[in-house]
């Protein structure tokens, strides 16, 4: 399926967040993921379906100052 991950165009192969996290092998800690404007919960990736053609923001934590 094709979905949008911060304004990029990527295919997908699974059909939840948990399973995109997976499959881009983002960290256990530190990410956040969000839907159009909607924060996803870190409880809810195992069940929250990604549709074609979603919007996505992946956001991760940065050290420093």
């Amino acid at each position: 399926m094709n979905v949008i991950i911060n304004g990029e165009p990527t295919q997908f192969t699974g059909s939840t967040v948990a399973e995109l996290a997976q499959e881009l092998q983002l960290p256990e800690k530190g990410v956040a993921i969000a839907r159009g404007t909607q924060m996803i919960p870190r409880s809810e990736w195992n069940t929250t379906v990604v549709n074609d053609n979603d919007s996505l923001i992946i956001i991760r934590a940065a050290c420093g100052g």
